[in-house]
């Protein structure tokens, strides 16, 4: 099973709630794609910034180890660690792409595949904001023609124990 982060966009102006179908799910762990073909990756995922630290970081690493007499095999080895580098944290420089942009993390999520995390997130969260949403002065249901509003602040915890530990003192 994979985990993903759920993202939010910024508010568009004129915009009354969260608009569900911009939300980003990104995938943590390690990712093949960003390994093989690290630049073209960084490309699709417009990742500028990281584009051109790992060309600078790659052109750096190949004039030292170039200059200090390294063999091919040396060469081929720092690049190839590099790109472990980018495929190891792949999720972590899309997560942080998107915080220079005010997108808001708003949930972890897993699920088999992106389908089933984002099933089982927008189910969750069409849920909370059901339970959140308040009753109209006459008694009839909400109006569907509104959009829903954004999930719910999450509360803190009631205690310090996280997971699926019992709470300290509660009745077993």
């Amino acid at each position: 099973m994979s985990i993903y982060t759920v993202h939010q966009p910024p508010l568009q102006s004129g915009a009354a709630g969260a608009e569900p179908y911009r939300f980003v799910f990104v995938r943590d762990g390690f990712s093949w794609w960003a390994f093989l073909l690290t630049p073209l990756w960084m490309l699709r995922h417009r990742l500028w910034l990281a584009l051109a630290v790992y060309l600078l970081a790659s052109a750096v690493l190949d004039a030292g180890l170039r200059a200090l007499g390294g063999s091919a095999f040396t060469l081929v080895l720092a690049g190839l660690l590099i790109s472990l580098l980018a495929g190891l944290e792949a999720g972590t420089l899309r997560r942080a792409k998107l915080a220079r942009g005010r997108w808001r993390n708003i949930g972890v999520v897993s699920g088999d595949r992106l389908e089933g995390a984002e099933r089982r997130f927008f189910d969750s969260w069409t849920r909370q904001s059901a339970a959140h949403r308040p009753a109209s002065p006459s008694g009839a249901p909400a109006s569907s023609s509104a959009a829903p509003p954004g999930p719910p602040a999450p509360s803190p915890a009631p205690s310090g124990v996280i997971g699926l530990f019992p709470e300290p003192g509660a009745h077993r």
